[in-house]
This record gives structure tokens, C-alpha cells and sequence, in this order.
């Protein structure tokens, strides 16, 4: 019996990129395909009273490091060579999951994904000003305009709206999570439970 398995996303994680990157081979192992959820990493935190590790770390000796060395055995472990760390974080991303919400709704996820995870992950682009986002969009073979202007669409606002409260709901309080048959995992630290739990 095929398991649901699910992966909650913001682009405005590093961590939620580097994940999705490895993906792809969990699916070939096990034959499952996780389901990409746009939610807003902003709405979670709000909603959870969560902050981001920049914050919740700062002044801890040695935690910081610690983080930037498991990101770095990540990087090495799945051969990430293009993953940059983006020069303008933390970046604004209401924009550009309210356009993963589009996508999919246009059919176009996993190309939106891709480019959009490029431009953030990759070549370090700041992806919350809409000049930027659609020459973006456009250089991937995505029509940036039209992207543009759906994100402005009510049905697409509360679709985003209704995915993060669902997320919390659920039990998020950061990304990536993972539900695999309704079971939560939270960060790419919990792949290997992920996949144990969709083989299992």
C-alpha cells in the first residue's frame, strides 16, 4: 500500500533546499513521491512563537558552529556543490510561495520549485523584489509576469494561508517538515527516519 508522504517548504530555508536535493534518491529507493507544500515559514513562527536559528542561537558558544559543520557533511555527503548560502538573508518570501501556490495550481510546481530554489540557493539572488522574481521566472522558461500577477489572486492568498495553518495544525513549528502517513518529521537531519518509515 503506497504511504503519503508529504514535504512542507519554504523558500526561505537553506535547509529545506539542501533536503529537496536529496529527495530525489529516497523516491528511487522506496518508490514513494513526496507531495511538495508550499507554506509560509513567517505564518508558522507567528503562529508557533518559534524563531529562527539565526536568533535562537545567537550568543550560544560553539551551537552556531556546530550547525554549519552538520550543513557542511550535508553538502559533501550528497556531492551539493552549487548550494551558495544567499548574500541578502534572511529574504522576504510571502511573494514567491504565494507563486509556489500558483504553480501548482497552474500545473507547474516542480519547475517553479527549481528555478526558484536556484535563484535563492544557488545564485544568491533577492528573491523578494518583483523585478528580480520574474527575471528569475523568465530565465527559467516560466512566464514571470503572469506568475506575478496571479500571486495577487484571493484564491491564491488563502491557499497559503490555509496550507501553513494546516502545517500547524499538524504539529510544524519550522522547515522542512515531513509527514509520512500523517507522522511528523521535522529538519533534513530526520531523512533517514523519513525513509525508514516510508520502506517500513
Amino acid at each position: 500500500m503506497t504511504k503519503k508522504v508529504e514535504f512542507l517548504f519554504d523558500f526561505g530555508s537553506p535547509n529545506a533546499y539542501l533536503a529537496a536535493k536529496a529527495l530525489p534518491e529516497i523516491e528511487k529507493r522506496t518508490g514513494a513521491a513526496f507531495t511538495y507544500v508550499p507554506v509560509l515559514l513567517g505564518g508558522i513562527f507567528k503562529a508557533t512563537g518559534n524563531v529562527s536559528p539565526a536568533i535562537s542561537e545567537a550568543g550560544i558558544k560553539n551551537k552556531p558552529e556546530y550547525g554549519r559543520l552538520e550543513i557542511d557533511r550535508f553538502i559533501r555527503k550528497h556531492g551539493l556543490t552549487k548550494f551558495k548560502f544567499n548574500s541578502h538573508f534572511p529574504v522576504n518570501t510571502l511573494q514567491i510561495m504565494r507563486g509556489a501556490i500558483a504553480a501548482e495550481m497552474d500545473g507547474i510546481l516542480p519547475a517553479y520549485f527549481d528555478v526558484v530554489a536556484s535563484a535563492m540557493w544557488e545564485q544568491s539572488l533577492k528573491m523578494d523584489e518583483p523585478e528580480i522574481i520574474k527575471a528569475a521566472l523568465d530565465a527559467g522558461g516560466i512566464d514571470g509576469a503572469r506568475l506575478l500577477a496571479r500571486i495577487q489572486e484571493p484564491d491564491v492568498k488563502a491557499k497559503l494561508i490555509a496550507n501553513t495553518e494546516d502545517a500547524v495544525a499538524r504539529g510544524a513549528f519550522g522547515i522542512p517538515t515531513f509527514f509520512v502517513d500523517g507522522d511528523i518529521y521535522f529538519g533534513k537531519d530526520r531523512l533517514r527516519e523519513v525513509e525508514e518509515a516510508i520502506a517500513g
